[in-house]
């Protein structure tokens, strides 16, 4: 500590003149862990620059986000909903040793690995693909205005309804006037999920055969009609966070298909993937796993993607596996560092089974297995005292999908990488 304060000397000094000389005029908000989560809390749209003053790419960004910030006050008409926010990852922690401990916990929060970084919350949520878009002004605040724009469609004739898209997720809103304070509830809750369903909303006369008050929500599943297999959304009582869970849980289903389209977005989520690799035309695998998962791993959506993938089209992971199509349908949990195989795709209808084969990977169990064979194995009493491990193989297999994950060396890397 003592060191790290004797080191403050003329040209940290010169760093934070010129770090106060760029924020003078600027609309961009300097976020720090103090003030994140109220301004979090405070916006609906939340644009953060994630920087440090020694990157040349965060030098040359700087001046255009700021422009970009001068340009949404003054072109989007609901710029009070819009914060333009900036977080110095390094600069601070030269004067105190405990702002720099606050700031790398921002960035760890936000799995921040290169310079700049520009990220996109919505009510607070982190949205799951970073700006990649042109780096100006002019592009920025059109993203911004996309963005803000109402996902919620409105149903004006009755034949509407029947042409909503059966293989979209759906929700729909039938309220009496978009004036109530329940459609804003349900217009935020369309922004957080914009991606993953369609919303409608149906006022006026067309709610009159509604029960419920002429109030209701109504979910309507993928590849089937409206009316068909609906789910009810059980109270009346209409918040944000309650709302916002009951229909995150419709729209983001446990298990998901990747894709290369979609492999992207999943590795940006940042969980390691569960994938079972089926043939093509193999459905009844797709059902027995999906069913297991969802008696078995419900609680661990928030740790891992539970995925299934085309065997077919993902020939490359199975390789790495020493696996090929006939060996399908095959489970595997791809770590971004590893990958591990599922001992035998049978068993996963035994109670338990696939639920401790993800605990494994937390535990550390996995790694260790694959080297050293199953820890009720014992080894004998003069290799211990040797010290002498009994490796069975070499490393396990490389991970297979962090390749198909975004560049982490796309613009400036963290100085500890250099």
């Amino acid at each position: 500590m003592m060191r790290l304060k004797m080191k403050i000397g003329m040209e940290d000094s010169l760093r934070l003149v010129f770090c106060t000389f760029n924020s003078v005029s600027s609309k961009v908000v300097q976020l720090t862990s103090e003030n994140l989560d109220n301004y979090l809390g405070s916006y609906e749209l939340v644009f953060i620059n994630f920087y440090t003053d020694w990157c040349k790419f965060s030098q040359i960004l700087a001046p255009i986000f700021d422009e970009a910030a001068d340009r949404v006050t003054n072109e989007i008409q609901d710029h009070g909903k819009v914060l333009l926010g900036k977080v110095d990852c390094d600069a601070e922690c030269i004067f105190y040793h405990w702002i720099y401990l606050s700031l790398a916990s921002i960035a760890a929060r936000f799995h921040i690995t290169k310079y700049p970084t520009l990220k996109l919350l919505k009510n607070g949520k982190l949205m799951k693909k970073e700006y990649r878009g042109q780096r100006s002004a002019k592009a920025m605040v059109e993203h911004i205005q996309n963005l803000l724009k109402d996902p919620v469609k409105e149903i004006k004739d009755p034949s509407d309804l029947d042409n909503i898209q059966e293989d979209k997720r759906t929700g729909i809103l039938y309220i009496i006037s978009k004036d109530q304070q329940e459609y804003e509830v349900f217009r935020k809750v369309a922004m957080d999920l914009r991606d993953d369903c369609q919303f409608f909303v149906v006022t006026g006369e067309l709610t009159r055969s509604q029960p419920s008050g002429h109030r209701r929500i109504v979910f309507k599943p993928a590849r089937s009609k409206l009316g068909d297999n609906d789910e009810l959304y059980p109270t009346l009582d209409m918040r944000y966070d309650e709302l916002s869970a009951w229909m995150t849980n419709h729209c983001i289903p446990l298990v998901r298909e990747i894709t290369f389209e979609n492999a992207e977005e999943l590795t940006e989520e940042g969980l390691p993937f569960l994938i079972l690799f089926h043939r093509h035309d193999d459905r009844e695998s797709v059902k027995t796993y999906t069913a297991e998962v969802l008696s078995q791993l419900s609680a661990d959506k928030g740790s891992i993607n539970i995925l299934t993938a085309d065997g077919h089209r993902f020939t490359h992971p199975l390789h790495h596996l020493g696996k090929t199509q006939t060996d399908l349908p095959l489970i595997a949990i791809d770590s971004f560092r590893h990958m591990y195989l599922f001992p035998n795709f049978k068993d996963i209808i035994v109670p338990g089974k696939i639920k401790q084969f993800v605990d494994d990977l937390y535990s550390g169990k996995l790694h260790r297995e694959f080297h050293y064979g199953p820890e009720s194995t014992t080894r004998s009493q003069s290799d211990e005292s040797l010290g002498i491990s009994q490796k069975i193989q070499s490393d396990p297999p490389e991970s297979s999908f962090k390749k198909l994950a975004p560049s982490r060396n796309r613009y400036t890397l963290l100085r500890d990488e250099l």
